[in-house]
């Protein structure tokens, strides 16, 4: 036999099909969660994955307030913003963040976990997050994907 019976298929954008996940984030260790939510967005779960194409899926994430942290991090990790002025650093814990926007530590660490150019950033765009455990992506008939 001279020819082969498979074909390497590369995914395009006509050819990608994205479904929507809903995650709830209630006692999700931020970390180990946020890496299986940066690899749904990536499309790495897929058979037909290519990494030069955006063939990930949708994820909304609720009760983003009610992530957690191991050991001690929520009041010794910090959070660094710089303003470009100079004294315009500024330095936050995880808990003052929490109480300001709870949905920052979250998209934060998935932002982390993608690629940094313009395929990383279309990747984020898929991304929802809110802190309550309303959402207005019910049209979209979201399943419910559990983290290991």
């Amino acid at each position: 036999m001279d020819t082969l019976s498979y074909k390497t298929k590369s995914a395009n954008n006509q050819s990608v099909e994205r479904e929507w996940f809903i995650v709830d984030a209630t006692q999700m260790i931020l970390g180990r969660g946020c890496s299986e939510i940066a690899r749904i967005l990536r499309g790495k779960h897929k058979p037909y994955y290519t990494p030069h194409v955006d063939c990930g899926d949708y994820v909304i994430v609720i009760n983003a307030e009610k992530v957690r942290m191991t050991g001690s991090k929520m009041a010794d990790k910090e959070y660094i913003t710089y303003s470009g002025y100079p004294g315009g650093q500024k330095v936050k814990t995880a808990q003052q963040v929490m109480d300001k926007k709870p949905t920052h530590i979250v998209e934060k660490s998935v932002k982390g976990m993608l690629p940094k150019n313009k395929l990383g950033r279309a990747m984020y765009k898929k991304l929802f997050v809110y802190a309550g455990a309303e959402h207005p992506h019910e049209a979209q008939n979201p399943k419910e994907l559990k983290l290991k």
